[in-house]
């Protein structure tokens, strides 16, 4: 057998176990970025910042929700829209991109979200922790 032969064997062969490869490592990727976000919500509801009883739009007044993607989209964008009440929301805003979009979150832009009733960034963050603590067990 000649070492092309060889070499496009080993190539293929590498290639059908590379799903089996990186979807845990995703999966593990996902799952740590669910922890630090809701580590970072731990710390950020604990303390008092003057911005909290700011209001935001409140993307959980649905009943029905829908799937939790679309929610974390639309956090992001509240996220990204109140990073300067604290430095936490950040961390927050990209964790939640990535979650949403995958590795590629940089190039990708959060959710539209259309006004409607609003509720206070606590009150906000505190609902974005359950989801986030939902989202967390259903992957474990």
């Amino acid at each position: 057998m000649s070492i092309l032969v060889q070499v496009l064997l080993t190539f293929l062969a590498l290639s059908a176990c590379l799903g089996d490869v990186v979807t845990p490592w995703k999966h593990r990727l996902r799952t740590n970025m669910l922890k630090e976000s809701i580590r970072l919500l731990d710390q950020l509801q604990q303390m008092e910042v003057s911005c909290n009883k700011m209001n935001v739009t409140n993307i959980f007044a649905d009943d029905k929700r829908g799937n939790n993607m679309e929610i974390l989209c639309k956090a992001a964008t509240i996220a990204r829209e109140s990073q300067s009440c604290h430095r936490y929301l950040e961390g927050i805003y990209h964790n939640l991109l990535s979650l949403v979009w995958g590795t590629r979150a940089g190039h990708k832009k959060p959710c539209s979200v259309a006004a409607g009733s609003t509720t206070s960034l606590k009150n906000f963050l505190k609902q974005l922790h359950q989801v986030l603590q939902e989202e967390y067990k259903s992957r474990k």
